[in-house]
C-alpha cells in the first residue's frame, strides 16, 4: 500500500476556489484503479492550511494516476498557492496498523 499526503498553504483570497476544484476531483480519484481512498482535509488551526490524503494500492496505479488529467488539474491550481505543495509519498509494508510498518518514503 502506498500512502499520499499532499498539504497546500492557499491564498486567503484562493481558498473558495481551490476547495470548489478539489472537491470537484476526489470523487472521480476515488474510482481510479487501484485507488482506496481520497480524502480532503482542512487544518484546523489555519483555514488555509489543505491537505488531500490518498491511499493506493501499488505503485503502477498511483504512478497512472500522477499522470491522469486529473492530478494535471490539481498541478495547475497552484497559481492559488502561497508557495509550493508538499507531496509525500510512503510505502507501507503492513498496512494494519503495526509499529514499524512504514517501509521506505518519498517526498516531491
Amino acid at each position: 500500500m502506498i500512502l499520499v499526503i499532499i498539504r497546500m498553504k492557499v491564498l486567503t483570497e484562493k481558498h473558495k476556489e481551490l476547495s470548489q476544484t478539489i472537491t470537484s476531483l476526489i470523487g472521480s480519484i476515488r474510482t481510479e484503479k487501484g485507488c482506496r481512498r481520497c480524502d480532503f482535509y482542512r487544518s484546523t488551526e489555519n483555514e488555509n492550511e489543505l491537505c488531500i490524503l490518498e491511499e493506493w494500492d501499488v505503485r503502477k496505479n498511483l504512478n497512472s494516476h500522477l499522470k491522469s488529467e486529473r492530478f494535471r488539474v490539481l498541478r495547475g491550481a497552484k497559481n492559488l498557492l502561497q508557495g509550493p505543495y508538499e507531496m509525500m509519498a510512503y510505502t507501507v509494508l503492513h498496512p494494519a496498523g503495526t509499529v514499524g510498518s512504514i517501509l521506505s518514503s518519498e517526498r516531491s
